[in-house]
């Protein structure tokens, strides 16, 4: 008779609990929310129930808040209130508490308590924005190279080597005018060692000795390299600052940046942020105020200087010595000045940085020093009757002040234009610099009603491809048709189970990876019934037909299933996102199927014709 040993019933009857458990909290749906964190620590209760006055206040009705682990979660009942409430609360609470649209699991705490979550939903069901932005690489070694000029100009100021100018040309180049050749060739000596990304030979323009550094093909790979990563690790950093749910960062190709914020749809003050590459430069003021204006007037500046345009008006000379920059620091808030009650932002340093600020601060008390805001502008004009789009440098001085102490650790900044204008440089200068400026080079926007239609449809396909399959296999195989839809319906249980065990994010493609998976999960048990009825026309009896039907269709399920398996961990090796969360789908789908076509579903058949020593037929 067909029966199966007691340990092989347990795995079956453990397995389908553990997958109903982890299953059971998708089932429950989510509800709008407000994710609130603080910025230092933990959410405190007093937030929250300042949080939840407001929106009294407002007339906004929320159904509950609590504090989950250390962010506060505010629930509403549509969408509707929880966009009319992120504004109230973010007002009430101020810059402190990054607030996030989100979604939360509607699923009783116990299950939570448990560890039962639902899986995430991607861009494509829950709504938000998706970028893609483009690195320009070019400004990236660029910039690598005006880095490298200070350390030469002091490398040969250091060796007593005089030099007439030191600039990056248009060819991106460095070009080092000498005075003579001897000293060009001196120079050369003293720099080829300690520049090993440089290539460095000499030549003749208008009969100047000048000395020519380029940077060589593995520098410029580093380089590249080096850009792409801190820029995704800025770009983290600040979508933390905007208090987004569960955002997805990740590179894609050699020069370009996925990103995507679920719940955001103020698209506009998304791209300000992502996009802004806005840092400070400290340096001391050369020379005095009659100096500035020669050099504004003829339009040229020492060599040890460089003119700046300052936003109040008028021109001040810096020393090409940077002091420190925005890099340096460590934390960064707006607020306003105790004197002027203009607005500031109050500026933390790491130790490196208030090491030099210190040295340099306390050897020039009594001097003045400049902050220079550098931005890389978006700006529009109308040429010909088109909107053409420009990205200028701006660099523009908006602080002198004379040093009175030794400054440190912390200090203020003044001279912004406004409170917001603090706000946002307060929150680039926390999450750091770009590397290197980036283009948006596309730009779609997802609506919280458009995510829920297309969650509504891909379960309708869902439903309406397992309905069919169901109704072909009780019609074609009668009882073991029956065991097929109960497999198949394990099978669905367990495909959700794994990807709520493993957080994983469903999206559009993934729930196509599902429906594919409800139409082959069948093809095994199709292969089995057909085996049986093969070997009941051979005429073996009802118990040998069926353990005839398990074996000898097993090795040939194996190797289909294994086949379209390699081909879905092609797809996640090699594809992108939608294409990883298709194969996703598809790879569990395909190890659910082999267990609850072969296991699940023979277990089943033992249950019902097992027991029973002699039978006449079976219902095939």
């Amino acid at each position: 008779m067909n029966r199966y040993p007691l340990w092989k019933n347990l795995i079956v009857v453990v397995v389908l609990l553990v997958g109903l458990f982890y299953a059971l909290p998708n089932f429950f749906g989510e509800e709008p929310a407000l994710q609130i964190s603080k910025r230092d620590g933990s959410m405190e209760q007093t937030a929250l129930t300042e949080a939840k006055s407001a929106l009294r206040a407002a007339g906004i009705e929320y159904t509950r808040a609590e504090i989950t682990d250390e962010d506060g979660l505010i629930r509403f009942e549509s969408t509707d209130d929880q966009l009319k409430a992120v504004d109230v609360v973010r007002a009430a609470l101020g810059g402190d508490y990054p607030v996030a649209l989100n979604l939360a699991p509607a699923a009783p705490a116990w299950l939570t308590d448990l560890g039962a979550l639902p899986m995430y939903l991607g861009l494509d069901l829950r709504g938000g924005v998706h970028f893609l932005m483009q690195v320009d690489m070019d400004a990236a070694i660029r910039t690598a190279l005006e880095r490298r000029i200070d350390g030469i100009r002091a490398d040969l100021r250091g060796a007593e080597l005089r030099y007439v100018s030191a600039e990056v040309n248009e060819e991106g180049a460095i070009l080092v005018r000498f005075r003579d050749a001897a000293a060009r060739d001196s120079g050369i000596e003293r720099l080829t060692d300690d520049y090993e990304d440089l290539a460095f030979d000499t030549t003749e323009i208008d009969g100047e000795p000048y000395l020519r550094a380029q940077m060589t093909e593995d520098g410029i790979e580093t380089e590249r390299r080096a850009a792409l990563e801190q820029n995704i690790t800025t770009l983290r950093n600040r979508v933390n600052e905007l208090g987004v749910a569960e955002p997805l960062i990740q590179q894609q190709g050699e020069s370009r940046i996925v990103v995507e914020l679920p719940g955001i749809q103020d698209t506009v003050r998304a791209k300000e942020i992502l996009g802004a590459t806005a840092t400070l430069e400290f340096r001391l003021v050369h020379g005095s105020p009659a100096d500035w204006d020669e050099a504004a007037k003829t339009g040229s500046a020492p060599t040890q200087a460089k003119l700046y345009e300052r936003r109040d008006g008028g021109s001040v000379l810096l020393k090409r010595q940077v002091i420190v920059t925005g890099d340096r620091v460590t934390g960064a808030s707006s607020g306003f000045d105790q004197d002027s009650g203009s607005p500031a932002v109050f500026v933390n340093l790491d130790s490196q940085g208030a090491r030099r600020m210190a040295d340099i601060t306390g050897d020039n008390i009594g001097k003045q020093m400049g902050v220079v805001f550098i931005e890389n502008r978006l700006e529009s004009e109308v040429v010909d009757g088109e909107l053409v789009e420009e990205k200028r440098l701006v660099e523009e001085v908006i602080n002198v002040a004379t040093i009175r102490d030794q400054l440190a650790h912390r200090f203020q900044i003044t001279g912004l234009d406004s409170s917001e204008e603090a706000r946002n440089l307060s929150l680039l200068l926390r999450a750091g610099a770009l590397r290197a400026p980036m283009d948006i080079v596309e730009e779609r926007t997802v609506g919280p009603s458009l995510g829920a239609d297309n969650i509504k449809a891909g379960v309708q396909a869902a439903v309406l491809g397992f309905v069919l399959v169901a109704i072909f296999m009780m019609i074609y195989y009668r009882v073991f048709g029956v065991i097929a839809v109960v497999a198949l319906v394990s099978n669905l249980i367990l495909i959700v189970a794994v990807l709520s065990m493993l957080q994983a994010t469903l999206t559009l493609p993934g729930i196509a990876g599902i429906v594919l998976t409800v139409g082959m999960a069948v093809d095994a048990n199709v292969l089995i019934f057909e085996r049986i009825r093969e070997e009941l026309r051979n005429g073996m009896t009802p118990h040998a037909a069926i353990k005839a039907g398990y074996e000898r269709a097993f090795a040939t399920i194996l190797d289909a299933n294994i086949t379209t398996l390699l081909a879905a961990l092609a797809l996640f090796a090699f594809g992108t996102g939608p294409i990883k969360g298709f194969a996703v789908t598809l790879s569990i789908g395909i190890l659910a199927s082999v267990f609850t076509a072969v296991m699940l579903s023979r277990a089943l058949a033992n249950l019902i014709y097992g027991r029973k020593a002699r039978l006449k037929g079976l219902a095939i």
